[in-house]
């Protein structure tokens, strides 16, 4: 076994205790949450939270931001919560039925935040709408190319983009999200998206989730832009 084969099964160890993995989905969203949030959200004691939280740390899968005397924990970063995705992605298909049997589920699964950007059935159908526009172009490892008029859309949508920002790799990703099995945008590109559909409104959090719904100037705008229907 070389370095490489004993991080993967280092990390695969710790993704792969229930109590840790329910601490890490609760942060997939981009949040930071206190130590008791987390042994809440995972059904522990503060005192045992602690100790996953530690090995956590350790590994580098969590940092720690103190706000005078109250800590929070936040993932390392994108590729974090994009590990986990990708794990929910293989995931046995019962589990995402089961998970649509609640309308808490069905809300998850319709949109929700990925660490930084959209996901759900909203954000594929968004992403696939971009590609039948010409907005977006399919490129290498996962990579959308931006277009001519892809450039003119996000600007009149209110998203500026500079030159030489949009020729970086990772600016536009396609991240396969879990629950519908299909793309959906991530990267730079999808992380001002989300914040420009929340900054008009057209999105907005449901509390104490991950989820997020649709507003009804939302849903019209959509409709009227990209030809979707924004509904649940």
């Amino acid at each position: 076994m070389n370095d490489m084969d004993e991080d993967m099964a280092s990390v695969a160890a710790l993704l792969g205790d229930a109590t840790r993995a329910r601490m890490l989905s609760a942060l997939v969203g981009g949040v930071a949450l206190p130590a008791g949030e987390l042994a809440l959200c995972a059904h522990v004691a503060p005192q045992t939270a602690s100790a996953h939280l530690a090995k956590l740390l350790e590994a580098k899968l969590l940092v720690l931001e103190a706000q005078g005397r109250h800590r929070y924990y936040r993932l390392a970063g994108p590729e974090i919560a994009a590990a986990m995705e990708s794990l929910a992605a293989v995931a046995p298909p019962q589990r995402r039925s089961k998970l649509a049997e609640s309308e808490q589920g069905r809300q998850f699964c319709f949109a929700r935040t990925c660490y930084n950007h959209l996901a759900g059935r909203l954000a594929t159908e968004m992403n696939e709408a971009f590609e039948r526009r010409g907005l977006l172009v399919p490129g290498d490892s996962r990579e959308y190319c931006l277009t001519g008029q892809g450039r003119i859309w996000f600007r009149q949508l209110g998203i500026d983009i500079a030159e030489s920002r949009a020729d970086r790799p990772g600016f536009a990703r396609a991240c396969l999200d879990w629950s519908e099995r299909r793309y959906h945008l991530a990267g730079v590109l999808g992380t001002a998206l989300l914040r420009r559909l929340e900054e008009l409104k057209w999105v907005a959090p449901i509390r104490e989730t991950r989820a997020v719904r649709v507003t009804g100037e939302g849903r019209q705008r959509l409709q009227h832009l990209l030809g979707i229907k924004a509904a649940q």
